[in-house]
């Protein structure tokens, strides 16, 4: 009951244009409540960013906020506004990632339109920059691996997935990503998901990610794990280690403003450390969908917050 009232709560927040004006207004100032989560409203303020972690040897993936989108010509704006982006990460010398959700391309509109802008933005990547496919919820998943399996069977090198540990599918979904021998990103997931289709409980979750985590140690190529858990860095640390990998064989992924702590200490150790920087206008939307998709978003971001202050 409580996770349906507040999630309404959170989706209403986010649709409210007077709130949203607001939070523009105030959100992104120096010291304003987004700015420790969001890099800012423009590609200058995301390069700018970008460029302060890449001096302290961090490296970087942006993502341009504004998924879901409803006509053509906004998926298509969308898809030349990362070729844009792309340009101009590409001029500031800054060896970005970049991640996209196929959302944002027009998924929900038409996938062969979508497949067109995936296209046009990993043209526009060249080998300049790689691009990682966000997963979004399980509606999507099908979709989204037929679109990238697409891609990568034309040729395509630029270009790796997500993969959600929480989903029952995942076990075979990473099989078939393996078998291509593209690159995955391992995160937990955030979404809220019906039972019948993920893990309702954080233990069976975690007990998922660990054995997807070693099959990817094992099998995959170029492995990355998103992470904010110690004890799931600490078994990925171990398993790879046992497997002989070195340290820049694999990498971790944190968003931004989120453990900077276990940031700093595993970029301190050795370890290859990426940070995920959201950034655009549309940032208000998407930091209040986060917290209304799963109300422990919200716990998360207080308990990171104390951890770090301890």
């Amino acid at each position: 009951m409580w996770d349906s009232l507040s999630r309404a709560v959170f989706f209403t927040l986010a649709r409210s244009s007077f709130l949203g004006r607001l939070a523009s207004r105030y959100g992104m100032r120096d010291g304003g409540f987004a700015r420790r989560f969001i890099a800012g409203e423009t590609v200058q303020d995301a390069i700018d960013t970008a460029c302060r972690l890449t001096e302290r040897g961090l490296h970087c993936t942006l993502n341009y906020l504004g998924e879901s989108v409803t006509s053509s010509a906004a998926a298509r704006a969308a898809a030349d506004a990362y070729a844009g982006i792309m340009r101009e990460v590409s001029d500031a010398g800054l060896p970005c990632q970049v991640s996209v959700k196929l959302t944002q391309l027009g998924l929900a509109i038409d996938a062969a339109e979508c497949g067109a802008n995936l296209r046009h933005v990993l043209d526009a990547a060249g080998d300049r920059c790689f691009v990682r496919i966000d997963m979004e919820q399980s509606a999507w998943v099908d979709p989204t691996l037929d679109l990238f399996e697409g891609v990568w069977q034309d040729g395509y090198r630029n270009v790796g997935v997500v993969l959600q540990s929480y989903l029952y599918r995942t076990e075979s979904d990473l099989a078939r990503v393996n078998a291509l021998g593209a690159g995955v990103r391992l995160c937990k997931g955030a979404y809220s998901e019906d039972k019948t289709v993920a893990y309702p409980v954080k233990a069976d979750v975690n007990a998922a990610f660990v054995r997807l985590m070693r099959t990817l140690v094992r099998d995959g190529a170029h492995p990355a794990f998103a992470t904010h858990d110690p004890p799931m860095v600490d078994a990925t640390r171990a398993y790879a280690n046992e497997r002989g990998l070195t340290a820049e064989a694999f990498e971790f992924q944190m968003l931004y403003g989120v453990r900077r702590d276990l940031q700093t200490a595993l970029h301190d150790q050795g370890y290859r450390m990426r940070i995920y920087l959201p950034f655009g206008r549309q940032w208000f939307p998407y930091f209040m969908r986060r917290l209304g998709e799963r109300p422990a978003n919200l716990l998360f971001i207080v308990r990171s917050l104390l951890h770090e202050r301890r």
